[in-house]
């Protein structure tokens, strides 16, 4: 059975460079991947020997039932999950890579819209994602420059943040951003 699912690319391929930097000594960190699609981002944080174990989540069932099946990694547990829904634990690093763009039509593709803004899926996120962090927890979070004001967002649920990463095209950029409680 084929899933669609949103393929990587350029924004997940930001996160994707980073996560080394994040996942360091001391050793066994727990990682979320928030909205795992396929999975790539899971993969990556679970091959780091700092790394104790990854939760892959996402949305859609059926990308879960297909990840568990062709997936042959011991450290990396399966959820289906809306946002931090079925989210019981606590985690060193959350990585996100939202959908991020402003919907333009009524009908919504969830894999890329991100509501009216392009930030309501980034604000549901932000609104419970402290309750998910160890202390000293870190957020690998990307957004774009079609998602105004979102530095306020991230001051409007207190959380510190930095630019660490970005990549620009011909009609938008797109950043990485490092986001601790």
């Amino acid at each position: 059975m084929e899933v669609y699912v949103y393929k990587p690319r350029e924004d997940s391929f930001l996160i994707l460079r980073n996560i080394k930097r994040y996942i360091k000594l001391p050793s066994n960190y727990r990682v979320l991947d928030m909205g795992t699609g396929t999975g790539i981002l899971a993969k990556k944080a679970a091959k780091s020997k700092h790394v104790k174990e990854v939760t892959a989540c996402d949305i859609n069932k059926k990308i879960i039932e297909e990840l568990k099946k062709k997936t042959n990694n011991k450290k990396i547990k399966f959820i289906v999950s809306n946002l931090f829904s079925n989210i019981k634990t606590k985690f060193d690093i959350i990585l996100f890579n939202p959908p991020y763009l402003p919907s333009k039509s009524k009908k919504i593709d969830i894999r890329i819209d991100g509501g009216k803004n392009g930030t309501e899926i980034i604000e549901k996120f932000l609104k419970q994602a402290k309750n998910h962090l160890k202390k000293d927890g870190k957020i690998l979070l990307v957004c774009s420059s079609l998602n105004k004001n979102i530095e306020n967002l991230f001051k409007k649920y207190i959380y510190n943040y930095k630019k660490i990463d970005e990549e620009n095209f011909f009609f938008e950029k797109i950043y990485l951003y490092l986001l601790s409680a």
